[in-house]
């Protein structure tokens, strides 16, 4: 209800259906909540770590203070990715949230490493005094904050599809647990010698690193690129398809440039009996309507064959038979007659193969032209093979 509020205060016409201008504006605005909420907290553990003498409730009070300075990278990489595309970033600028994201993470794991190393040595000094009621209060009090932040930053994460708010809900989620272990490690200080603080430190360490190891494995995964939701191949399926003209549709590529930022191309089966002109306004009007629809912006590639040729129609039926029989998730398209004078010679075609198949082409290939010679002896087979990018 909070979220909402703050939400519907500090971004104007907000609503289940966002503009790109209102995305950003969510973005930023959880990006300063989250800035001033650590910001508080962080001061607010450093009184409380000077008063105890504890280096986990230190390295908690710091690890606070990079949450804020994340937030201000968080606040910059929207910023940045809402600038419109120009000379030097034709594409647009919608990639620096996952830079963004990637910084975040690099700084997440350096506090990791260096609380580790002051976890591991103060395993070695003599125990301090144990910590006052009063700071034992207030300091697990700040995981109620840090849960809320949490809930805060996976409701706009979902909302706006940001890895960068994603991260910052992961983060806090691990702090929550961090911290809870240290309240943990300052109450069992009170019954024993054993360096308790410095063996909370190191585990707080540890969660530490974890959350920063699964936001940088996720901020590289969406740098390097990663499949398309499935959901949105569909629907540009489904746009190509239902234009005029267009029979089938396959390899379709989508390149992520940010959020609500795609870059497709696909190659569509056009009917090769109209001529280029018509097979050019066929393609161009899909692409409109592609615009049109959806967050993309689609190039077509004309893939066309003889819709109503009797002997096409006979030898891909046969040739689709026998790749369905090898494996039901191979696709065959661009299918041709390859002929000498009147006699069939070969037939041509590309096949989709799946990345995780087993067999080898030449496995494929061979196991296909056996399938093919009880319909005729001597056939050859011209696959060109291709493996799908979704």
């Amino acid at each position: 209800m909070l979220t909402t509020l703050i939400l519907k205060t500090f971004v104007p016409g907000f609503g289940k259906s966002l503009t790109p201008a209102e995305r950003v504006r969510c973005g930023i605005v959880s990006g300063i909540t989250g800035i001033v909420c650590n910001v508080l907290l962080a001061v607010l553990k450093v009184i409380l770590a000077i008063v105890s003498g504890s280096i986990a409730v230190a390295a908690d009070a710091v690890n606070n203070l990079s949450d804020a300075g994340s937030g201000v990278i968080a606040v910059a990489g929207f910023r940045l990715s809402s600038q419109p595309p120009d000379a030097e970033h034709p594409f647009g600028h919608g990639r620096t949230e996952y830079v963004a994201a990637l910084i975040v993470a690099v700084l997440i794991v350096a506090l990791g490493v260096s609380f580790l190393k002051d976890s591991v040595m103060a395993l070695f000094r003599e125990p301090g005094e144990a910590a006052g009621n009063g700071v034992i209060v207030f300091f697990g009090a700040t995981i109620l904050v840090k849960c809320w932040l949490f809930f805060f930053y996976r409701k706009v994460g979902k909302l706006i599809h940001s890895e960068v708010i994603r991260a910052a809900a992961y983060d806090s989620l691990s702090d929550c647990m961090s911290t809870g272990v240290v309240v943990v490690s300052l109450i069992a200080a009170r019954f024993t010698d054993f360096p308790v603080d410095g063996a909370a430190g190191i585990l707080v360490a540890g969660m530490i690193l974890w959350a920063g190891s699964q936001v940088l494995r996720e901020a590289v995964s969406k740098l390097l690129g990663e499949p398309p939701d499935k959901e949105l191949v569909e629907k540009v399926r489904e746009v190509i398809l239902a234009s005029p003209g267009i029979d089938g549709v396959h390899d379709i590529m989508i390149h992520n440039y940010g959020e609500n930022s795609y870059y497709v191309t696909a190659h569509a089966e056009i009917s090769c009996d109209g001529d280029r002109f018509s097979a050019h306004d066929i393609l161009e009007n899909a692409e409109i309507a592609a615009a049109q629809a959806l967050p993309v912006h689609l190039l077509l590639h004309a893939d066309p064959y003889h819709q109503d040729d009797p002997e096409v129609i006979f030898w891909r039926s046969r040739m689709e038979n026998a790749v369905s029989a090898l494996n039901c998730e191979f696709k065959l398209y661009d299918f041709r007659l390859i002929k000498e004078g009147d006699r069939l010679d070969a037939l041509s075609f590309h096949l989709l193969v799946p990345h995780s198949y087993g067999m080898s082409e030449r496995e494929v290939l061979c196991s296909l032209e056996d399938a093919m010679q009880i319909h005729r002896p001597g056939l050859r087979l011209q696959i060109r093979f291709v493996h799908s990018f979704l």
